[in-house]
């Protein structure tokens, strides 16, 4: 023990006096202190004021060997076993003294612990390895500590032997070895195994109801190619609520979706699946693109007030050549032209579904033949850390490259933005082409148009339009008749209850005729029972009655268009 430690425990002046006389402040002449006082040998022969004894009162081996958990002490580099407690002989059994571990403790090896004892041997630092499991045994967590012994006096070597021997001999005899504590870990181990368990019981039944409600197979249009990947995060990552939808509305128009709904787990997709619901109904009304959001944004609130979802609605017409659609806080289409060149589509968005009071409008964006448009959700593009517009920049760049079948773009972009299987996020991805149609397959799709001005010759004009039109392309004399008498129908029903301007339009797909007429007035028709004695009434009935579907929809100038659809024979 040192003079510093030593007059610590002296009372306070006289630990002053001491201070000054270790630094040689205070002159031996002043007499104050003639001689420095000896310090005793060492700390513990010391006793503590509180009479409470130090710890080398108690027996080491006592100690450990009392201990619950698992305790050996190994010696030198061949780990040669000088002591096992109770509890290491009680687990696995006795243990020869100074028989190596590696011959004497299979446990050791098993749990992987040989060259973690070297490396302590080596560096001096303990080091720590966490729920290790033994096969048929329990887990344990284990810290291996350097242990330092002093060496035992050399014997006294014969004459002959040289000096070099000697110091061999007396390096060989160094104390370095390694204390291995382990401590019992099974029940945490056990418990942590069934946390786990219900984990992936939990994550597998919200994974299997999200991909429950979403649609098994993707309706292809007769103008589109669409194909569409839904990709859950990672292990580590609870299901969300990402989801999307391909609608056809008739009359060639397709309505695509795409949303997500924020947060996790089963509540995530069930609140999912109420809104995909939702949508295919307020699809079936054929309501421009602003409306439904506006419908959706009510019912959102209704389902859980705590829960919000982005959402993109967008329609497709074929005659048009472009996408209507309205955007509810959700990130932009994406629309790849035939040249490879991108636009975003990103005017306007409203707010996300559920915050209300707030009127959502419809913008547009072309789509002309041989474009590409990807719809898709926060997941493929955002990453901690990053900017969104740096991850929706990236899609872009992957986008303007991507060519061949949808489904070959959606894999592309997926690979491109980095999307794994340990993805911190779930992702969705909608991909549309509107292909370019040439030779034989250009042959099957044809438009025809006819503009009406009213009068009694407006019907009979419609006939014979509709009828050469037909013929010339090449149906069945069956179909030609009944498509003729349902453009007929269709015009006097609107020269009776619409007004001007009309048009009559026919359009053939490679699988259905479609007819529509449209009008000036927003009045929709219905479908009723005419009396015996009614004149009137009977046309739409005739419609329905013979035609595959019928419907009627507003148009965004004001008026309607009512249609019916026939279906092509193979």
């Amino acid at each position: 023990m040192n003079f510093t430690r030593w007059s610590a425990r002296l009372p306070g002046t006289q630990r002053r006096a001491a201070a000054r006389i270790d630094r040689g402040s205070v002159p031996a002449a002043r007499g104050e202190y003639d001689q420095r006082p000896e310090p005793p040998s060492d700390a513990t022969d010391v006793p503590d004021d509180r009479g409470v004894p130090t710890l080398d009162h108690f027996s080491v081996r006592e100690l450990l060997g009392g201990l619950p958990a698992l305790v050996a002490l190994v010696h030198g580099p061949e780990h040669r076993i000088a002591y096992i407690n109770e509890a290491y002989a009680a687990a696995f059994g006795p243990r020869a003294i100074g028989a190596t571990a590696a011959a004497a403790c299979p446990e050791l090896a098993e749990l992987g612990l040989l060259p973690l004892m070297d490396q302590v041997l080596r560096s001096g630092k303990p080091r720590t390895v966490k729920s290790r499991r033994i096969q048929g045994g329990g887990s344990y967590t284990i810290t291996c500590l350097p242990a330092e012994a002093p060496a035992p006096a050399p014997a006294p070597a014969p004459a002959a032997e040289s000096e070099s021997e000697s110091e061999s001999e007396s390096g060989s005899g160094s104390g370095r070895g390694v204390l291995v504590f382990a401590a019992d870990v099974t029940d945490h181990a056990e418990a942590a195994e069934r946390l786990r368990a219900s984990e992936r019981r939990h994550r597998e039944t919200a994974v299997t109801l999200q991909r429950s409600l979403l649609p098994q197979e993707l309706e292809q249009p007769d103008d589109l190619r669409i194909a569409a990947e839904y990709r859950p995060g990672g292990t580590d990552a609870a299901v969300g609520g990402d989801w999307y939808d391909v609608i056809t509305l008739g009359a060639g128009r397709t309505a695509l979706v795409i949303g997500d709904v924020m947060g996790r787990g089963v509540r995530a997709a069930a609140v999912m699946g109420q809104l995909r619901t939702a949508v295919r109904a307020y699809a079936r009304l054929d309501l421009p693109p602003h409306e439904v959001l506006q419908l959706l944004d009510g019912l959102a609130a209704e389902i859980d007030p705590s829960q919000i979802a982005t959402c993109v609605y967008a329609v497709h017409d074929p005659n048009e050549g472009r996408l209507v659609y309205a955007s509810a806080g959700h990130l932009p289409i994406l629309v790849r032209d035939e040249d490879g060149t991108v636009h975003r589509a990103e005017e306007p968005t409203g707010p996300p579904l559920g915050t209300g009071g707030w009127l959502h409008t419809s913008g547009t964006v072309p789509l002309q033949p041989g474009s590409t448009a990807v719809l898709y959700t926060d997941g493929l593009v955002e990453r901690r850390g990053e900017d969104i517009d740096e991850g929706v920049a990236a899609l872009e760049r992957a986008l303007a490259g991507a060519t061949g079948t949808p489904q070959v773009v959606c894999d592309r972009l997926i690979r491109s933005l980095g999307v794994t299987a340990e993805h911190d996020d779930d992702v969705a991805v909608l991909v549309l082409q509107h292909p370019t149609r040439t030779g034989t397959d250009a042959e099957l799709f044809h438009n025809a148009a006819l503009e009406l001005l009213g009068g009694v010759e407006a019907a009979p004009r419609a006939r014979a339009f509709a009828s050469g039109v037909l013929a010339s392309w090449r149906f069945p004399g069956e179909l030609r008749d009944l498509g003729v008498l349902a453009a007929s129908e269709l015009v006097a029903n609107s020269l009776q209850h619409g007004t001007p301007p009309m048009r009559l339009r026919l359009r053939r797909t490679d699988r259905r005729l479609i007819i529509e007429v449209t009008d000036g007035d927003d009045h929709l028709p219905r479908r009723r029972r005419a009396e015996t004695e009614d004149e009137a009434g009977r046309g739409i009935s005739i419609v329905a009655t013979i035609a595959s579907s019928w419907g009627s929809r507003r148009t965004p100038g004001g008026g309607k268009a009512v249609w019916c659809e026939f279906a092509l024979p193979d």
